[in-house]
């Protein structure tokens, strides 16, 4: 019994890269490699910044900083000895130029309020409903003391960083208006310590506290 070659695919174009011309299939091959390498190294400087420091990363700290800061910072508070103990609501609001010349505050827009609603009920949330606005929270106080005076050489990048966030979330709301423009942008912060479980002896502080930070131009000229 003879052996049966495989039928020809319709049209007589075999499916996939296969069915590319060469050049095609060199440039998707290119671009696969391209990928594959730009994945490879922020693996590499993520496992640096996370890992214990040793030789490599304190050579190539300030390679792994720039990759790193802002967007890709990482902590471990959900598994540490002290986790997290406290409800954190970052709202913002905006000074914006109507179009008569005039100048109005808005309302605050609860943006933890937001993502909260983006991610209940979602089994795939995206990583920046979960942690864009918490982790840019969270860099800004770690470079910033209690009066909003910069602390660390990062502090600059961390209001420049909050500053775009507000100013992208503010546009999607469309906060300025027919004709408006956003003129200064404005944080507050409201937090919650988490009641501890009622076996604990822990006593926790039931007020919220409030921390309000100063107005920053929204085109970021004083950055």
């Amino acid at each position: 019994m003879g052996c049966v070659a495989d039928p020809e695919p319709a049209g007589g174009r075999r499916p996939g890269l296969a069915g590319l011309p060469a050049r095609s299939q060199a440039a998707a091959l290119l671009a696969l490699l391209l990928v594959a390498a730009g994945v490879g190294v922020h693996l590499v400087l993520t496992f640096l910044h996370v890992a214990p420091a040793n030789t490599l990363s304190r050579q190539h700290a300030g390679l792994v900083d720039d990759w790193v800061y802002p967007e890709f910072e990482q902590n471990w508070k959900l598994f540490a000895p002290n986790p997290l103990q406290q409800d954190v609501s970052v709202q913002v609001r905006a000074e914006v130029g109507t179009a008569d010349g005039g100048i109005r505050t808005t309302g605050w827009y609860d943006l933890s309020a937001e993502d909260g609603r983006a991610v209940a009920g979602n089994p795939l949330p995206s990583h920046t409903q979960q942690n864009e606005l918490r982790r840019a929270w969270d860099f800004y106080t770690a470079t910033h003391d209690s009066a909003g005076r910069r602390v660390g050489l990062r502090g600059g990048l961390a209001e420049s960083y909050l500053r775009r966030i507000a100013v992208l979330r503010l546009e999607r709301h469309d906060a300025a208006g027919p004709g408006g423009t956003l003129e200064r942008v404005q944080y507050r912060s409201r937090t919650t310590v988490v009641p501890p479980p009622p076996w604990s002896a822990e006593r926790a502080a039931t007020r919220p506290a409030v921390r309000e930070l100063p107005w920053w131009p929204a085109d970021g000229a004083d950055g």
